[in-house]
């Protein structure tokens, strides 16, 4: 039975490591097929299990990227701290309370993002904004608090929100986004680590092979979204989102 699952988990880790790499939203096929392979886990040792493949092919994304990309590090420092911290919190928070409640909010959230994004071109193709200094300091901490608490909270999705973000508030291209949303999505994922770990949620036997394949679809994935660029990333951020509207969809209305 254990090599059955881990069979499984290895098959859907791969293909969620490819998706993550690109656009984020790699959760909504990792964590649905996780808790259906694994029932008989504790939802907080499941979710802890797999943030480790999750950072692991998340940090080999983030590293092809930073090669190609110019990336604004000091940005990236704050929130990354604030995201970290954030996360560490929503995962605490997920051990003692259900998370339901939430996700018929980001269900209608994601429906608006989707036809935005469909609607609007040139949405992602080019960068678009030039904030101030200080207003982009503002937004980036008071989204990596919210996206920090809800990657630690809830999950699954939360790579396509930082996409969103750096794109329509921080004006950045899809390639641009796509990076600098790997290095916060790695901060949520350490968060979200340090404490399941530390409280005994994760299943390491599951999540060391796991790692392995999530880090292999991440480095084919990062490597065909730089060669691709944003026409084509946008095209699978569509797709990913409209998953991600299926899963919740079905979460809310059909469970």
């Amino acid at each position: 039975m254990r090599s059955i699952g881990l069979i499984k988990t290895k098959n859907t880790t791969f293909a969620a490591g490819f998706v993550d790499s690109i656009v984020g939203g790699g959760g909504l096929i990792q964590t649905p097929v996780t808790l259906i392979t694994l029932p008989q886990y504790p939802l907080a040792t499941l979710l802890g299990t797999t943030k480790i493949p999750g950072i692991i092919g998340t940090s080999i994304a983030a590293v092809q990227y930073a090669i190609k990309v110019t990336i604004k590090w000091r940005l990236l420092a704050v929130m990354c701290s604030i995201a970290l911290l954030a996360a560490f919190t929503g995962s605490y928070t997920v051990a003692h309370i259900s998370n339901t409640f939430m996700k018929p909010v980001f269900f209608c959230i994601l429906i608006l993002v989707a036809i935005y994004t469909y609607t609007k071109k040139n949405f992602g193709i080019s960068v678009s904004k030039s904030l101030t200094k200080k207003k982009e300091l503002i937004y980036a901490i008071g989204f990596s608090l919210l996206i920090g608490f809800y990657d630690g909270f809830i999950g699954p999705g939360a790579g396509s929100f930082m996409v969103l973000f750096f794109i329509s508030i921080i004006g950045f291209d899809f390639l641009q986004a796509s990076a600098h949303a790997k290095m916060v999505n790695i901060a949520t994922n350490l968060g979200s680590i340090i404490f399941f770990s530390g409280s005994g949620h994760i299943l390491y036997h599951f999540a060391i092979p796991m790692a392995v394949f999530n880090f292999t679809g991440s480095l084919i994935g990062a490597r065909l979204a730089i060669l691709k660029g944003n026409k084509f990333i946008r095209v699978f951020f569509l797709i990913v989102i409209t998953g991600t509207i299926l899963r919740f969809g079905y979460d809310i209305f059909l469970k």
